[in-house]
């Protein structure tokens, strides 16, 4: 599933979730009420609905943070998830 969660067997709400994540993440400007309102239709509330945005919005900070920073991933990471 870390490779490519949309082969993985999940539910239809856990699938409507990643999908906003990826969306968020890879698109933010791209975001409108529909995207929303889809995680609604799934039955997430609206606390589950923002709690999704701020883990999506803070794990993209923290990552632009530390590129910013040229921070480099401790060794136990390896150099695949970065590269130049």
């Amino acid at each position: 599933m870390i490779r490519n969660y949309t082969q993985a067997p999940i539910s239809a709400s856990d699938r409507a979730l990643l999908d906003y994540a990826v969306k968020l993440t890879r698109e933010p400007w791209a975001m409108t009420r529909q995207d929303v309102e889809a995680l609604r239709a799934a039955g997430f509330p609206d606390s589950a609905i923002l709690d999704a945005n701020l883990v999506a919005g803070y794990y993209a900070f923290v990552n632009r943070l530390a590129d910013g920073l040229g921070v480099e991933l401790e060794a136990k990471w390896g150099n695949s998830a970065k590269k130049k």
